[in-house]
Protein backbone atom coordinates (compact mmCIF):
# COMPACT_ATOMS: atom_id res chain seq x y z
CA UNK A 1 0.00 0.00 0.00
CA UNK A 2 2.90 2.69 0.49
CA UNK A 3 4.41 1.88 -2.53
CA UNK A 4 1.27 2.89 -4.03
CA UNK A 5 0.57 5.64 -1.66
CA UNK A 6 3.54 7.19 -2.96
CA UNK A 7 3.65 6.61 -6.88
CA UNK A 8 0.22 8.19 -6.72
CA UNK A 9 1.88 11.01 -4.61
CA UNK A 10 4.24 11.27 -7.44
CA UNK A 11 1.44 11.65 -10.39
CA UNK A 12 -0.71 14.11 -8.21
CA UNK A 13 2.79 16.43 -7.75
CA UNK A 14 3.24 16.45 -11.09
CA UNK A 15 -0.15 17.12 -12.14
CA UNK A 16 0.09 19.99 -10.21
CA UNK A 17 3.31 21.12 -11.09
CA UNK A 18 2.16 21.22 -14.56
CA UNK A 19 -1.80 23.49 -13.72
CA UNK A 20 1.06 25.58 -11.39
CA UNK A 21 3.46 26.13 -14.74
CA UNK A 22 0.33 26.90 -16.86
CA UNK A 23 -1.33 29.34 -14.19
CA UNK A 24 2.38 31.16 -13.62
CA UNK A 25 2.50 32.39 -17.55
CA UNK A 26 -0.89 34.02 -16.82
CA UNK A 27 0.27 35.40 -13.67
CA UNK A 28 2.99 36.52 -10.66
CA UNK A 29 4.99 32.95 -9.69
CA UNK A 30 4.68 34.49 -5.89
CA UNK A 31 1.06 35.04 -6.66
CA UNK A 32 0.40 31.37 -7.55
CA UNK A 33 2.52 29.66 -5.40
CA UNK A 34 1.01 31.62 -2.17
CA UNK A 35 -2.21 31.33 -3.27
CA UNK A 36 -2.01 27.59 -4.04
CA UNK A 37 -0.80 26.97 -1.05
CA UNK A 38 -3.92 28.92 0.98
CA UNK A 39 -5.97 27.01 -1.56
CA UNK A 40 -4.56 23.46 -0.45
CA UNK A 41 -4.65 24.21 3.21
CA UNK A 42 -8.56 25.59 2.73
CA UNK A 43 -8.82 21.94 1.41
CA UNK A 44 -6.67 20.34 4.43
CA UNK A 45 -8.95 21.73 6.91
CA UNK A 46 -12.30 20.24 5.06
CA UNK A 47 -10.71 16.80 5.16
CA UNK A 48 -9.03 17.17 8.62
CA UNK A 49 -11.75 16.22 10.63
CA UNK A 50 -11.40 12.89 8.71
CA UNK A 51 -8.19 12.39 7.94
CA UNK A 52 -6.43 14.38 11.12
CA UNK A 53 -4.87 12.49 14.03
CA UNK A 54 -3.83 13.18 17.68
CA UNK A 55 -0.42 14.68 17.08
CA UNK A 56 2.20 16.20 19.90
CA UNK A 57 4.00 18.86 19.90
CA UNK A 58 6.83 17.46 18.16
CA UNK A 59 4.89 16.28 15.01
CA UNK A 60 3.40 19.45 14.64
CA UNK A 61 7.24 21.02 14.78
CA UNK A 62 8.25 18.88 12.32
CA UNK A 63 5.69 19.54 9.65
CA UNK A 64 6.69 23.19 10.41
CA UNK A 65 10.18 22.05 9.46
CA UNK A 66 8.90 20.71 6.42
CA UNK A 67 6.92 23.59 5.76
CA UNK A 68 9.74 25.80 5.71
CA UNK A 69 12.29 23.49 3.70
CA UNK A 70 9.55 22.78 0.69
CA UNK A 71 8.84 26.72 0.42
CA UNK A 72 12.98 28.17 0.69
CA UNK A 73 13.43 25.34 -2.16
CA UNK A 74 10.70 27.05 -3.88
CA UNK A 75 11.95 30.53 -3.63
CA UNK A 76 15.74 29.33 -4.40
CA UNK A 77 14.53 26.63 -7.34
CA UNK A 78 12.54 30.22 -8.62
CA UNK A 79 15.42 32.36 -8.19
CA UNK A 80 17.75 29.78 -9.67
CA UNK A 81 15.80 29.86 -12.87
CA UNK A 82 15.16 33.42 -13.57
CA UNK A 83 19.21 33.72 -13.36
CA UNK A 84 19.79 30.20 -15.07
CA UNK A 85 19.41 27.58 -17.78
CA UNK A 86 16.26 25.62 -16.82
CA UNK A 87 17.10 22.84 -19.00
CA UNK A 88 20.13 22.41 -16.65
CA UNK A 89 18.59 23.34 -13.15
CA UNK A 90 15.49 21.41 -13.39
CA UNK A 91 16.70 17.73 -13.85
CA UNK A 92 19.67 18.45 -11.66
CA UNK A 93 17.18 19.74 -8.90
CA UNK A 94 14.64 16.90 -9.48
CA UNK A 95 17.54 14.42 -8.58
CA UNK A 96 18.81 15.78 -5.88
CA UNK A 97 15.29 16.11 -4.50
CA UNK A 98 15.13 12.14 -4.81
CA UNK A 99 18.49 11.38 -3.91
CA UNK A 100 18.19 12.74 -0.42
CA UNK A 101 15.41 10.63 1.63
CA UNK A 102 16.99 7.83 -0.12
CA UNK A 103 20.38 8.63 1.31
CA UNK A 104 18.89 9.47 4.68
CA UNK A 105 17.02 6.61 4.51
CA UNK A 106 20.34 4.01 4.30
CA UNK A 107 21.94 5.78 6.35
CA UNK A 108 19.57 5.58 8.85
CA UNK A 109 19.47 1.96 8.41
CA UNK A 110 17.27 0.85 5.96
CA UNK A 111 17.73 -1.94 4.32
CA UNK A 112 15.97 -2.87 0.98
CA UNK A 113 16.46 -5.75 -1.35
CA UNK A 114 19.04 -6.37 -4.30
CA UNK A 115 15.98 -5.73 -6.60
CA UNK A 116 14.46 -2.24 -5.25
CA UNK A 117 18.18 -1.10 -4.40
CA UNK A 118 18.59 -1.40 -8.47
CA UNK A 119 14.99 -0.18 -8.80
CA UNK A 120 15.80 2.87 -6.62
CA UNK A 121 19.00 3.33 -8.59
CA UNK A 122 17.16 3.55 -12.55
CA UNK A 123 14.70 5.80 -10.71
CA UNK A 124 17.71 8.73 -9.80
CA UNK A 125 18.36 7.59 -13.87
CA UNK A 126 14.74 8.76 -14.83
CA UNK A 127 14.24 11.42 -12.91
CA UNK A 128 17.67 13.28 -14.49
CA UNK A 129 16.09 11.84 -18.06
CA UNK A 130 12.94 12.68 -17.63
CA UNK A 131 13.79 16.23 -16.74
CA UNK A 132 16.22 17.02 -19.63
CA UNK A 133 14.25 18.94 -22.13
CA UNK A 134 17.49 20.09 -23.88
CA UNK A 135 18.70 16.61 -23.69
CA UNK A 136 21.75 15.37 -21.60
CA UNK A 137 24.08 18.28 -23.81
CA UNK A 138 22.94 21.09 -21.52
CA UNK A 139 23.85 19.08 -18.53
CA UNK A 140 27.50 18.08 -19.53
CA UNK A 141 28.02 22.05 -20.55
CA UNK A 142 26.76 23.38 -17.44
CA UNK A 143 29.09 25.72 -15.13
CA UNK A 144 29.31 24.16 -11.56
CA UNK A 145 28.73 27.65 -10.40
CA UNK A 146 25.11 27.31 -11.75
CA UNK A 147 24.43 23.84 -10.29
CA UNK A 148 24.52 25.01 -6.91
CA UNK A 149 21.37 26.62 -6.51
CA UNK A 150 19.73 23.53 -8.16
CA UNK A 151 21.52 21.52 -5.59
CA UNK A 152 20.48 23.70 -2.46
CA UNK A 153 16.92 23.51 -4.12
CA UNK A 154 16.77 19.92 -4.23
CA UNK A 155 18.23 19.41 -1.03
CA UNK A 156 15.54 21.39 0.92
CA UNK A 157 12.68 19.47 -1.78
CA UNK A 158 14.24 16.54 -0.65
CA UNK A 159 14.29 17.65 3.03
CA UNK A 160 10.58 17.66 2.94
CA UNK A 161 9.89 14.54 2.93
CA UNK A 162 12.70 13.51 5.34
CA UNK A 163 11.37 16.05 7.61
CA UNK A 164 7.56 14.99 6.70
CA UNK A 165 8.82 10.92 7.90
CA UNK A 166 9.68 12.07 11.11
CA UNK A 167 6.21 12.50 12.03
CA UNK A 168 4.71 9.72 14.12
CA UNK A 169 2.26 7.17 12.69
CA UNK A 170 -0.74 8.34 14.36
CA UNK A 171 -0.80 11.57 13.69
CA UNK A 172 -2.82 10.99 10.30
CA UNK A 173 -2.78 14.74 8.19
CA UNK A 174 -2.62 16.97 10.76
CA UNK A 175 1.41 17.72 10.63
CA UNK A 176 0.33 19.28 7.15
CA UNK A 177 -1.82 22.10 8.71
CA UNK A 178 1.81 23.24 10.30
CA UNK A 179 3.29 23.03 7.30
CA UNK A 180 1.77 24.69 5.28
CA UNK A 181 1.11 27.45 7.72
CA UNK A 182 4.67 27.58 7.91
CA UNK A 183 5.59 27.37 3.93
CA UNK A 184 2.18 30.31 3.39
CA UNK A 185 4.21 32.63 5.74
CA UNK A 186 7.42 32.38 4.19
CA UNK A 187 6.89 32.95 0.79
CA UNK A 188 4.33 35.77 1.94
CA UNK A 189 6.97 37.85 3.76
CA UNK A 190 9.68 37.39 1.18
CA UNK A 191 7.39 38.17 -1.52
CA UNK A 192 6.69 41.09 0.93
CA UNK A 193 9.96 42.44 1.67
CA UNK A 194 10.63 42.20 -2.38
CA UNK A 195 7.78 43.96 -3.21
CA UNK A 196 6.51 41.16 -5.34
CA UNK A 197 3.09 40.59 -6.87
CA UNK A 198 0.97 38.56 -4.73
CA UNK A 199 -1.96 38.54 -7.12
CA UNK A 200 -3.40 35.86 -9.66
CA UNK A 201 -5.67 37.46 -11.78
CA UNK A 202 -9.20 35.88 -12.82
CA UNK A 203 -7.99 33.63 -15.65
CA UNK A 204 -5.30 32.25 -13.90
CA UNK A 205 -6.90 32.01 -10.68
CA UNK A 206 -8.92 28.53 -11.34
CA UNK A 207 -5.47 27.02 -12.54
CA UNK A 208 -4.00 28.20 -8.92
CA UNK A 209 -6.56 26.38 -6.80
CA UNK A 210 -6.86 23.54 -8.66
CA UNK A 211 -2.71 23.42 -8.49
CA UNK A 212 -2.53 23.89 -4.66
CA UNK A 213 -5.45 21.49 -4.33
CA UNK A 214 -3.17 18.65 -5.86
CA UNK A 215 -0.42 20.09 -4.36
CA UNK A 216 -1.81 19.34 -0.86
CA UNK A 217 -3.71 16.31 -1.88
CA UNK A 218 0.39 14.91 -3.32
CA UNK A 219 1.68 15.69 0.59
CA UNK A 220 -1.12 14.21 1.58
CA UNK A 221 -0.53 10.63 -0.13
CA UNK A 222 3.22 10.55 0.73
CA UNK A 223 2.71 11.05 4.36
CA UNK A 224 0.02 8.33 4.28
CA UNK A 225 2.27 6.42 2.25
CA UNK A 226 5.38 7.08 5.51
CA UNK A 227 2.49 6.19 8.18
CA UNK A 228 1.42 3.07 5.94
CA UNK A 229 5.35 1.87 7.16
CA UNK A 230 6.70 2.18 3.89
CA UNK A 231 10.98 2.66 3.91
CA UNK A 232 11.96 6.10 3.18
CA UNK A 233 14.53 5.92 0.44
CA UNK A 234 11.59 4.14 -1.36
CA UNK A 235 8.55 6.33 -0.97
CA UNK A 236 10.85 9.63 -1.40
CA UNK A 237 12.04 8.06 -4.53
CA UNK A 238 9.05 6.90 -5.74
CA UNK A 239 7.29 10.15 -4.87
CA UNK A 240 10.28 12.16 -6.47
CA UNK A 241 9.25 10.52 -9.81
CA UNK A 242 6.74 13.28 -10.49
CA UNK A 243 8.12 15.43 -13.29
CA UNK A 244 7.18 11.99 -15.62
CA UNK A 245 3.40 13.23 -14.91
CA UNK A 246 4.25 16.34 -15.72
CA UNK A 247 6.11 15.74 -19.17
CA UNK A 248 3.33 13.53 -19.81
CA UNK A 249 0.66 15.88 -19.14
CA UNK A 250 2.42 18.73 -21.31
CA UNK A 251 2.70 16.07 -24.55
CA UNK A 252 -0.88 15.38 -24.01
CA UNK A 253 -1.94 18.59 -23.65
CA UNK A 254 0.63 20.76 -25.12
CA UNK A 255 1.65 18.80 -27.72
CA UNK A 256 5.40 19.30 -26.37
CA UNK A 257 7.98 16.82 -28.29
CA UNK A 258 9.76 14.49 -26.01
CA UNK A 259 13.63 14.81 -27.28
CA UNK A 260 14.85 10.64 -26.87
CA UNK A 261 16.41 11.10 -23.03
CA UNK A 262 13.02 11.76 -22.27
CA UNK A 263 11.94 8.86 -23.86
CA UNK A 264 14.31 7.08 -22.52
CA UNK A 265 13.79 8.27 -19.13
CA UNK A 266 10.19 7.87 -18.96
CA UNK A 267 10.85 3.59 -19.85
CA UNK A 268 13.80 3.91 -17.35
CA UNK A 269 10.86 5.14 -14.41
CA UNK A 270 8.43 2.00 -15.50
CA UNK A 271 11.12 0.08 -14.70
CA UNK A 272 11.92 1.11 -11.81
CA UNK A 273 8.59 0.66 -10.39
CA UNK A 274 8.65 -2.68 -11.64
CA UNK A 275 11.73 -3.35 -10.20
CA UNK A 276 11.28 -1.53 -6.31
CA UNK A 277 7.87 -3.28 -6.41
CA UNK A 278 9.58 -7.36 -6.96
CA UNK A 279 9.73 -9.17 -3.78
CA UNK A 280 13.05 -9.89 -2.09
Amino acid sequence: MAVVLALASAVVYGASDFLGGLASRRASVFGVVALSQLAGLAALLVLLPWLGGPSTSADLAWGAAAGLAGAAGLLVFFRALAGGVMSVIAPVTAVTAAAVPVLVGMLGGERVGPWALAGIVLALVAVVLVSAEAGLAALRAARPASLLPALVAGAAFGLFFVLLDRTSQDAGLTPLVTARLASVALVAAVAVSTRQSLRAGRTALPLVVVSGIGDMTGNSLFLLATQEGGQLAVTGVLASLYPVSTVLLAQLLLRERLVPAQLAGLLAAAAAVVLITMPG
